[in-house]
């Protein structure tokens, strides 16, 4: 019997960390049924030529939970080998929620992750009070990826103790009773763990931070107690890392440390964000070798960090860095196509370079970088700044900054790291086995940023650039890592009875293209895209989705359940 698809002779690199080596991979059904040498014939075949063959990658922090509900590919997650993403990171979800709620969460979105609110109110089904029939929801929605989703503090709190749940006041011994029971019915359901946000900079839309900024330890503790219950389900957090903390971090201290004891506890996976910032240049050691005690300790808790700079997105497409001067905002109430003509007019350009004072502008130039069609790095180059350019052309900023969009028809994006803003922390932290991959934050802030491309930069730069991480390292941490720490079962890995996510990829030709910004959300919003070149096929559940990067028409993606 012909297999239903066989993967030949392709550079296996399993997602568990052996060794990669030249072999074939059958698939009947949604299922890897051999692995090796397949001798079979396959009713479609797809010879990689000696490329990598490897699982799909599994994202475990995104916000793309809006998104789904009109983009059943999960752009621009998939463009770059991601067959599994998780939702409700960071305490924000859309469950549970009453009707009369259905605004609020909308609002809270859109306030602290940038989705806008009319886009998620018309884009979404609403036809869920619990987090069971949100599940349910996703379910009946078409997907080309496989999603799974925690339940967050934010909707949680609010549904049980409505406008208090903002308040600095503790909740009462009924009000977290009350929590406990949503979070049950969530994770009896399927829901793949749970979220908050303790960072003060989450804030719903008057300004107060969001709900479970100010819970207690207490409150977090009776919560992670149960997932002890169901023994299963990570605890994810927006940790309050170096915020409001004296210089030898007593407070980030005790952050790690309750984080530990809910782990510890319960036997749950606790994970968190982390970056470096220049803010405070020396917290994410601290934090790492708080994790690590804690995990000395019985803890199990993996602080995630990114493969490159997190950075704020500018270009003429969108928003500027000149935005506030005369003649810029009028510029930005034209279509695109007008305001590069209008830049083309001499008497224009130089009314727009004569209105800008670069003194009020807090933007270091030699640190906004220039990512253009035939040039996307993030690795901060000097020689790829505003300002560096600027200087070897001999002109202003400004001027550079118009030369470069009318030399590149408006494609030039420019970037500006604002975490992880240097390659030695990044470098540091991928060193630690205690950090895994993740913070790509798909899905949100779509104006303002666009990092979904995380594990592409980490096989083109890290292998094969700077070759500090071995292939089979790397695509492990993208796959059975992430997979395993949110208890993703049976993917993330190239094994007999493992689910069909594979990827085929020429690691030669790995790269990614300018991000560009597409209008495109409910409504006619915009946000930021950014496509991949090198990945030759995508497999979702043993259907093919993607070559080269092109749509199928396959949409075999599941909703993920614990």
């Amino acid at each position: 019997m012909a297999h239903d698809l066989v993967i030949r002779q392709g550079l296996i690199v399993d997602g568990l960390g052996n060794p990669p080596y030249l072999g074939d991979i059958a698939i009947d059904g949604d299922k890897i049924v051999e692995v090796g040498v397949v001798t079979s014939a396959g009713t479609k075949e797809i010879h990689a030529d000696g490329n990598l063959i490897t699982p799909g990658f599994v994202d475990i922090h995104t916000h793309l939970d809006a998104q789904f509900g009109w983009d059943p590919l999960g752009t621009s997650s998939c463009y770059h080998g991601i067959t599994s993403v998780v939702l409700g990171n960071c305490g924000v979800t859309f469950a549970p929620c009453k009707p009369k709620d259905r605004e609020y969460l909308a609002e809270l979105m859109e306030s602290v992750e940038d989705i806008p609110r009319e886009s998620i109110l018309e884009g979404l089904p609403w036809d869920w009070e619990t987090y069971g029939e949100y599940l349910q929801a996703l379910d009946a929605l078409p997907k080309g990826i496989n999603v799974g989703g925690m339940v967050g503090h934010c909707a949680v709190r609010y549904a049980a103790m409505g406008e208090r749940s903002l308040d600095e006041t503790p909740a009462t011994s009924s009000d977290i009773e009350r929590m406990c029971g949503l979070v049950d019915e969530a994770i009896g359901a399927g829901a793949l763990g749970f979220s908050t946000s303790r960072t003060f900079l989450h804030r719903v839309p008057d300004g107060r931070p969001v709900p479970g900024t100010y819970a207690q330890p207490d409150e977090l503790l009776a919560i992670g107690r149960v997932l002890g219950k169901h023994q299963r389900g990570v605890f994810e957090a927006a940790a309050r890392l170096g915020e409001r903390d004296a210089p030898d971090l007593p407070n980030t201290r005790k952050e790690v440390a309750w984080m530990g004891e809910l782990s510890r506890e319960n036997g749950v996976n606790v994970t968190f964000g982390l970056a470096h910032s220049e803010r405070r240049e020396t917290l994410y050691q601290s934090v790492v070798e708080f994790a690590t005690e804690e995990n000395a300790n019985g803890a199990r808790l993996r602080p995630q960090t990114t493969s490159r700079p997190i950075g704020s997105l500018y270009s003429l497409h969108n928003r500027t860095m000149f935005d506030r001067f005369d003649g810029w905002q009028e510029l930005k109430a034209l279509a695109f196509g007008e305001r590069l003509e209008q830049m083309r007019e001499p008497s224009i350009r130089t009314q727009l370079i004569q209105s800008v004072d670069l003194e009020q502008i807090e933007l270091d130039f030699d640190r906004l970088y220039v990512l253009t069609p035939d040039r996307v790095r993030y690795d901060m180059q000097l020689k790829d700044s505003l300002g560096y350019i600027a200087r070897e052309r001999g002109a202003t900023v400004v001027e550079a900054f118009i030369d470069l969009n009318l030399e590149t028809n408006g494609r030039v994006v420019f970037y500006y790291a604002f975490l992880n803003q240097r390659l030695d922390p990044i470098e540091y932290m991928m060193n630690k086995p205690v950090v895994a991959m993740g913070l790509a934050d798909s899905g949100a802030h779509v104006g303002q940023i666009m990092d979904a491309s995380q594990p592409t930069w980490l096989l083109a730069y890290w292998v094969r650039e700077r070759q500090m991480l071995t292939i089979e390292d790397a695509i492990r941490r993208w796959t059975s890592d992430t997979a395993d720490l949110f208890g993703i079962k049976n993917r993330g890995r190239l094994e007999i009875g493992a689910f069909a996510d594979v990827n085929v990829i020429d690691l030669d030709g790995l790269g990614m293209d300018v991000p560009s910004y597409e209008y495109d959300f409910p409504g006619g919003a915009g946000r930021y895209v950014q496509r991949a070149r090198g990945y030759k096929h995508t497999i979702v559940n043993g259907r093919h989705f993607l070559t080269d990067g092109i749509h199928t028409g396959e949409l075999a993606g599941v909703t993920l359940r614990s």
